[in-house]
């Protein structure tokens, strides 16, 4: 995928920091109140020292249980394996970096290793949008080897389905035709964490979901087997025809806030498009 300018200054956006010494409630509530997904940690002069995102969050509540949870220190939870770019490099190097250390998000830095900001996924599969030199057809980037499920079958094979095969969304399909979405989002945590259970809202409660579960986690969640995919699936997901641009992918994913869609020819499943699959595209060039 050629675009007509790979400057990474036009997509550089000013992102939110926190410091190592904040709690894992103030990460938490700078996550909700921005409706963010990271954050970038940052020493005294303002150089990253390490990245947090919703996903440890979760992780790093779920793990402590009922245990006091306002000495946590963000340093003790945040990952410490920076990938970063520098302001002179291109957005092809951005892309190439997404796609061989698999993550969704790469820092910027400036002079003397300051933070400069942060390009997402989302930010590379917008650049489509106004700077690709042509046209480009989602069958040409789409991933064709789906891993569905359908409506009947057990939450835990769905969840082992993710697991397994390192993947964020499972497509649920009947006859090949798309009936529904689950990603681990989608899947409640057996228990909720106490700070959340007794201090949040009803809808926050209604919301949590638990992101990656882990081996302990699958162990404690064997109430699952009564539950099926149809029980947890978002229905009716929003699809996308094998033949449309690019382009339009791209809108339908950033106006309704997701990541994926399934591929259809005449309403049959033919493969996902992600926003991972227009980096990976643009990461080739």
């Amino acid at each position: 995928m050629r675009l007509k300018n790979t400057d990474l200054n036009k997509i550089i956006k000013k992102t939110i920091t926190i410091s190592p010494n904040a709690s894992i409630l103030d990460a938490r509530e700078i996550l909700l109140r921005h409706n963010l997904k990271r954050l970038v940690v940052i020493d005294s002069k303002k150089c990253p020292i390490g990245i947090i995102t919703e996903k440890d969050i979760a992780k790093t509540i779920y793990a402590l249980g009922d245990k006091p949870i306002k000495s946590v220190k963000v340093s003790g939870f945040m990952s410490k394996k920076l990938i970063t770019v520098k302001k002179t490099d291109s957005i092809y190097d951005c892309a190439r970096l997404m796609k061989k250390n698999r993550i969704g998000s790469i820092i910027v830095l400036g002079n003397n290793g300051i933070l400069e900001g942060l390009i997402t996924k989302t930010d590379l599969a917008s650049i489509f949008l106004t700077h690709a030199i042509s046209p480009l057809k989602v069958s040409k980037i789409m991933t064709r080897n789906v891993i569905t499920a359908m409506p009947g079958d057990s939450l835990l094979y769905v969840e082992s389905l993710l697991i397994h095969n390192r993947i964020s969304r499972i497509v649920i399909q009947r006859n090949r035709i798309p009936v529904g979405i689950i990603t681990y989002r989608d899947f409640v945590p057996a228990k909720l964490p106490y700070w959340l259970s007794q201090s949040a809202d009803p809808k926050e409660v209604e919301n949590y979901k638990m992101n990656n579960p882990n081996e302990f986690q699958v162990n404690q969640m064997n109430h699952l087997l009564h539950f099926k995919a149809v029980d947890i699936m978002s229905s009716n997901p929003i699809t996308i025809e094998a033949g449309e641009d690019v382009g339009v992918a791209v809108l339908l994913m950033i106006r309704n806030g997701i990541s994926g869609l399934p591929v259809v020819k005449k309403t049959k499943l033919v493969g996902i498009i992600t926003k991972a699959d227009i980096v990976n595209a643009i990461a080739q060039a």
